[in-house]
């Protein structure tokens, strides 16, 4: 991810929000939080020229958190990549799986992974991870429902984590790294049908002992 900054490599803000790119010559323009920013640590200044020029990216409405009354997105906006993210367990802890369905543009990919003996709150945070890995490797701003609220709670309500502090950690990490995410929850086995898939991966994961990588969906 490239960030604008000054000479001293200070980031430039206005008004708190700095602008970022996610490839330099896409010339599509992204505005983050500067508080969510942080330099790598082989990070580089680089200057003004090495970017194309910027165009700043259509932005949508921000959809509304599902309910009954109201379905969950099944198709992606813009160039965004939506993602529905499970995690599952037969035991709490027991043998755990994590199953991720993801859309951007006309392409559809899915993961079901055994992590092995883990929890069930473990299961539902590393699906979001892989969410968060897989946005970044794409460079796509993200758009991801869970049924996890404690997934919610934990990283984007400031609920304190009594337990899986590193892997909470882990994920807040990757969530501020890539900056353009945006969590929502959803009700979970009330017809959702990618939430639904995203569960039958999950719980492919632990029957099978398995894991696929993402393949085409």
């Amino acid at each position: 991810m490239l960030a604008r900054c000054d000479d001293e490599g200070e980031l430039a803000a206005n008004g708190g929000r700095v602008e970022i790119r996610y490839k330099p010559n896409d010339g599509r323009a992204y505005f983050a939080a500067a508080s969510n920013l942080s330099p790598a640590g082989n990070a580089t200044v680089e200057p003004d020229s090495f970017c194309g020029p910027a165009e700043r990216a259509a932005r949508t409405s921000k959809p509304k958190k599902p309910s009954p009354s109201g379905p969950a997105p099944e198709a992606p906006e813009a160039e965004e990549l939506l993602v529905y993210a499970d995690g599952a367990c037969s035991g709490n802890p027991g043998p755990a799986g994590v199953g991720v369905v993801a859309l951007w543009d006309d392409e559809r990919r899915e993961l079901s992974e055994y992590i092995g003996e883990a929890t069930n709150n473990i299961a539902e945070l590393t699906a979001v991870l892989r969410a968060v890995e897989l946005a970044r490797e794409l460079g796509r701003p993200l758009r991801l429902y869970t049924d996890s609220q404690y997934s919610i709670g934990v990283l984007t309500q400031g609920w304190k984590a009594r337990a899986n502090k590193e892997l909470v950690a882990r994920v807040q990490t990757a969530l501020r790294a890539h900056a353009d995410a945006e969590l929502f929850h959803v009700r979970g086995h009330e017809g959702v049908v990618l939430n639904e898939h995203a569960d039958e991966l999950a719980v492919r994961a632990v029957k099978d002992r398995a894991s696929t990588g993402w393949v085409a969906g």
